[in-house]
């Protein structure tokens, strides 16, 4: 293990040198103005590597589920220094009016790489609401069309009811089938009523498909969680 640790040490500390290099002595050979990419734009090259530092241990060591906790930390951190890099290096501080939601879907990456790590499906309920809520905050930040939120609000149950059927599907819990299928109409039924009320909006005739896409996309779910092969437990005790 200390073996390890010093490699992931030794990469941070190589990485950090190559980009001192770079700003030192490449770049002012190239005839770009050194004091623009000065040493104090890549602060931020210190929360990448910690970022990264909790990213690789999980994959240090394959045998060890329960370090996958350390994606839902890392994911997010990771995010983070990779935006103050970029505004930082190119001092476009103002990005982050556009770009916050990074820090929300980040955090749904990490639970979904933990996931998978670890094996735990009942991490993906918080990496599909957290995930889902993040897309949209992205989608509202870079088009400013926050207005949406009046009809789209319903992302909420949605979000849940799509997280309990991905668990269903793994699980085979018929409760959390009922559960996922009755919050996802719940939104379906909303956001069509909600549509209804400003259908007449210019621009929002688009979302007037969604409603309906959405029931349909329900159905076929429940065709084709009927539609799988089911394990009779009784068959399989009177084989034995």
């Amino acid at each position: 293990m200390d073996k390890r640790v010093s490699t992931l040490v030794g990469l941070f500390l190589i990485l950090l040198g190559g980009l001192l290099l770079i700003s030192n002595v490449v770049l002012p050979l190239l005839g770009i103005r050194s004091w623009y990419w000065s040493i104090w734009r890549l602060w931020p090259v210190l929360v990448v590597g910690v970022g990264a530092f909790f990213m690789l241990i999980p994959l240090l060591w394959p045998h060890r589920r329960g370090l996958g906790a350390f994606f839902i930390v890392g994911a997010p951190v990771l995010a983070t220094g990779g935006v103050l890099l970029f505004t930082s290096v190119f001092n476009v501080w103002g990005a982050w009016s556009w770009l916050w939601p990074v820090e929300v879907w980040s955090v749904a990456l990490g639970f979904t790489l933990a996931a998978f790590f670890m094996r735990n499906v009942w991490l993906m309920i918080p990496a599909i609401i957290i995930g889902m809520n993040g897309l949209l905050f992205q989608f509202c930040a870079l088009t400013g069309w926050w207005g949406v939120w009046a009809v789209l609000w319903t992302i909420e149950p949605l979000s849940v009811g799509l997280a309990l059927l991905f668990v269903h599907f793994r699980k085979r819990r018929p409760g959390l089938m009922v559960a996922g299928t009755m919050l996802c109409a719940i939104a379906a039924v909303g956001l069509i009523g909600m549509l209804g009320l400003v259908a007449l909006r210019p621009g929002w005739w688009v979302l007037n498909m969604v409603g309906p896409a959405l029931l349909v996309g329900i159905g076929v779910l429940l065709l084709f969680s009927n539609a799988r092969p089911r394990l009779d437990l009784r068959e399989t005790v009177s084989e034995r």
